[in-house]
């Protein structure tokens, strides 16, 4: 029953991550995280009042209903209202959020256990996290739509006033580099009304814009994050210091709460790289490292020996952090990234969907699979980060640095297969010349009107 009862707020984020897409058009991304806050505010108030174990299934698949939207439709509103030239670094800033919650949640029920034992011990932690939903309904109305969902919905003077603020204090709504991008960005949905609206059978066609083969790329990353073993450590990491190390509850949530700040801390550090380096090589030396921080983990657990335990705990940490370095942040940014306009609610959806239906299987079957496999359950996790390398490397063509619209054209001049792409863009914040070159490939890709692939 506590499987159940932990794992239905999961299948609530799957069903909210697939429901998402008939929202997000429709009432834009602000009005659909709303839309998501106010699931999230009703369940909550479900789970805080609870009784009976019904009432609180219901009510964490409500509100995991909730999450799962909005978990579909941040990405999106994000990276569509970020500049390409630091696009990447502004959305560090979600994942480093995604991993504050690991030791506030740790230290929240640290907590919980110093008081007397009650309903109230369990009851508070979860009401908390409506002071959040309250922070983000409170804080919308002062945020701006995306302008690319402005110009799809005909309020192209809007999206261009929106250019400007996100352009900085001094950008005025005449400046060229704002009209370049608003006729960019123009030019594109104009394109797409040409063919229509998506339906979810071009989703999953390939066409000329490579749908299915986006849709696919999009998840991968999710899928990544999940099947990277992440959860496997931290839904059960006091319960595995505890039962490996023979240390009291207490200190075991203690340490895995102290690794959770360590977490966090590490997590912003690609902020101040991502766009130099790209999503690519971190993806692939952060699942490199993690690969090996999991068959150090194995090997400790087999010797289990004092000494080895406590090795056991130090590749815990180093884990995080090298898991928050590439995976945790290019998961939660790379389908928005990729994603055309046109399908980029349903594909993003499918994406997130792909999380979260990972991560209730992953969450599921790892107690389980502690109890059968023991130390060789990491040996798995590390043969699968071993796999992203080469998988990142063949067919993920390269985000950074690089507008929405690049990623369009990108798309439609790379075959299905082996990309190209392998390098940073030449976007920079006085906007470059609107040519993407690649220094290690031979592919290039002109947006100057007038001029042609060399492929054409």
């Amino acid at each position: 029953m506590e499987g159940i009862i932990a794992g239905i707020y999961d299948i609530g984020c799957f069903v909210g991550a697939i429901l998402a897409f008939m929202t997000a058009d429709r009432l834009g991304r602000k009005g659909s995280i709303t839309v998501g806050s106010w699931i999230m505010v009703v369940g909550t108030i479900l789970q805080t009042s609870a009784t009976e174990r019904i009432q609180m299934i219901i009510s964490r698949l409500i509100t995991g209903m909730g999450n799962g939207m909005n978990t579909v439709n941040v990405p999106i509103w994000q990276a569509e209202s970020f500049k390409s030239h630091n696009r990447g670094a502004m959305l560090i800033i979600q994942s480093a959020l995604i991993a504050l919650g690991h030791p506030l949640s740790t230290f929240m029920g640290l907590a919980s256990r110093q008081a007397e034992p009650s309903s109230f011990g369990w009851r508070w932690p979860i009401a908390f996290q409506g002071v959040f939903i309250v922070f983000i309904l409170l804080t919308l109305p002062f945020l701006p739509e995306s302008p690319r969902w402005l110009v799809q919905h005909g309020r192209v003077e809007e999206a261009t006033d929106v250019f400007a603020r996100l352009g900085g204090k001094h950008t005025t709504i005449d400046d060229p580099k704002i009209l370049v991008e608003r006729d960019d960005v123009v030019k594109s949905v104009e394109e797409e009304r040409r063919l229509g609206e998506a339906t979810w059978g071009e989703v999953f066609t390939e066409g000329p814009n490579r749908n299915i083969s986006r849709v696919l790329l999009g998840a991968g990353p999710y899928m990544f994050n999940q099947w990277s073993g992440i959860n496997s450590l931290a839904y059960f990491l006091p319960i595995t210091f505890e039962r490996n190390i023979g240390l009291s509850t207490e200190l075991s949530l203690i340490i895995a709460g102290v690794l959770g700040i360590q977490y966090f801390f590490v997590s912003w550090l690609p902020y101040f790289f991502i766009e130099k380096v790209g999503r690519r090589k971190m993806l692939m030396a952060s699942a490199a490292a993690c690969s090996f921080c999991m068959v150090m983990i194995a090997i400790m657990l087999k010797v289990n020996t004092v000494p080895s335990n406590w090795v056991f705990v130090a590749f815990c940490f180093i884990f995080f952090d090298v898991f928050s370095l590439g995976i945790l942040p290019v998961s939660w940014m790379y389908a928005s990234e990729i994603m055309p306009l046109r399908t980029r609610n349903k594909g993003v959806a499918l994406g997130v969907g792909s999380h979260w239906l990972s991560n209730f299987v992953v969450v599921y079957v790892t107690p389980s699979a502690i109890a059968n496999l023991g130390y060789k359950l990491y040996i798995i996790w590390a043969v699968l980060n071993a796999s992203f390398v080469p998988i990142t490397w063949l067919w993920y063509p390269e985000t950074a640095r690089r507008s929405l619209e690049d990623m369009d054209e990108i798309f439609r001049h790379e075959r299905f297969g082996l990309t190209k792409t392998r390098s940073p863009g030449t976007r920079t914040k006085e906007g470059g010349d609107g040519v993407i070159r690649e220094s290690d490939t031979e592919a290039e890709i002109y947006q100057v009107e007038g001029k042609k692939t060399p492929d054409s």
